[in-house]
């Protein structure tokens, strides 16, 4: 089922808009930095509150045809959870790769849609807070079991071009489709996968 989600989820992004061919393709290179605010969707239910922390990295966008044309990232984003009640926060860090069609109506400056699938390796963890040592909770006792995830993204946002440069603000979504701990019969934990929401300024520059 999640990979039909995936694969539905590319086709819509690629048909919202005619093909229109530009003279000249639009090529961008940049980075982006932002926050990030993470929490991980447990079933059985866990109380939760957004853990924040940094997103970032490298952007490179192709522009092909009249509003519409692709962007790829290599991020590194700090993701995991907080259990205000319990007092304890774990802290994931991942290296991303959002693979996403851009979108956008205006010229000098426009309004963006990105969306599309996106791969994450889990690259380190760690407890940012524990008072909860004599825990017998299954997240609190288990280190993350599934280092892969992979899921969807979607973002909205402004940007400006002043002379090649580009000055962009963009709020994003991200919706993980893979458990970070297993979820066999077994298991306690039916479903842990990560959802975030994050904000990014990025400056690109115009190379051709």
């Amino acid at each position: 089922m999640k990979n039909y989600l995936i694969i539905l989820f590319a086709c819509l992004s690629t048909s919202l808009f005619s093909q229109v061919r530009l003279d000249h393709p639009e090529i961008y290179i940049g980075t982006s930095h932002g926050v990030i605010g993470s929490m991980v969707r447990f079933d059985p239910a866990v109380s939760q509150s957004y853990l924040l922390g940094y997103n970032g990295g490298l952007v490179f966008r192709y522009i092909a045809e009249k509003n519409v044309g692709m962007q790829l990232e290599l991020n590194y984003s700090q993701r995991g959870w907080s259990e205000s009640t319990l007092n304890y926060e774990r802290q994931l860090n991942y290296i991303e790769m959002p693979f996403m069609t851009h979108i956008y109506v205006g010229h000098k400056s426009r309004v963006f849609l990105n969306l599309g699938p996106k791969i994450s390796y889990l690259i380190s963890e760690k407890i940012n807070i524990n008072s909860t040592v004599n825990s017998t909770e299954v997240q609190h006792t288990t280190a993350v079991q599934n280092p892969f995830d992979y899921g969807l993204c979607s973002g909205l946002g402004l940007l400006f071009n002043i002379k090649g440069n580009i000055i962009q603000l963009e709020t994003r979504a991200n919706f993980g489709l893979s458990d970070i701990f297993s979820n066999k019969k077994i298991d306690y934990f039916d479903t842990s996968n990560n959802i975030n929401l994050s904000v990014n300024l990025a400056w690109m520059l115009q190379i051709k």
